[in-house]
């Protein structure tokens, strides 16, 4: 479990970094060691992140105090406060990016996942309009290192929906809540049982 901590020291400005969340503490020693104290406070809060990804309960709720509490450590610390603040922002940031960067990912690997499987239907169709030609009756086709074979199969193609008989059709209905319509009621002093107008605020880190 990562802890997040830090010891008492004399205030100071903040101490721009290239990037990743400035270190507000102001330490003896070089512009590269409050790099460094930076850099393990990240990583501590970046653990603390990958523990809310658990599935156990506990350890979650354990990672979500330690961090609440390491905040609230430096209750008195503005400036230890506003360095563990940032820190969590600028982890928060990383991983909202990364997550953005992965589903592009997913979405150009899908797409090229597609097109591969569409070249090698294409060319199995070629493939076989060849040899069923060469060969009519033949139903698998052997060779060095691969085989061909078929299969045969039914099935139900419909020509026209709307021409079949009602015991040929299968019924199916389904329906959701029209939170649109319910809103509106709500904000118009209407009680509705089994639903409620709740207020939320959202915030962003820029």
């Amino acid at each position: 479990m990562a802890v997040l901590t830090t010891p008492a020291a004399p205030f100071s400005p903040a101490v721009p970094q290239a990037s990743g969340p400035a270190c507000s503490l102001q330490r003896p020693g070089s512009l590269w060691q409050l790099g460094i104290e930076a850099q393990e406070l990240t990583t501590a809060i970046g653990q603390l992140a990958e523990q809310l990804e658990t599935d156990d309960n506990d350890t979650r709720a354990q990672a979500l105090a330690e961090l609440e509490a390491a905040l609230l450590a430096e209750e008195g610390n503005k400036q230890a406060l506003l360095a563990k603040a940032d820190a969590t922002c600028w982890v928060i940031d990383h991983l909202r990016g990364q997550a953005t960067y992965r589903q592009q990912q997913a979405k150009r690997l899908t797409e090229l996942s597609r097109s591969d499987a569409g070249r090698a239907d294409a060319l199995e169709e070629s493939l076989v309009l060849v040899l069923t030609r060469l060969q009519p009756t033949s139903t698998r086709f052997s060779f060095p290192n691969h085989e061909l074979s078929s299969r045969r199969s039914s099935a139900v193609v419909i020509d026209d929906e709307q021409a079949l008989d009602h015991q040929w059709l299968a019924v199916t209905t389904s329906s959701k809540p029209d939170k649109a319509a319910i809103k509106e009621a709500l904000k118009a002093g209407q009680q509705i049982t089994g639903a409620q107008l709740i207020s939320r605020r959202s915030w962003r880190i820029r």
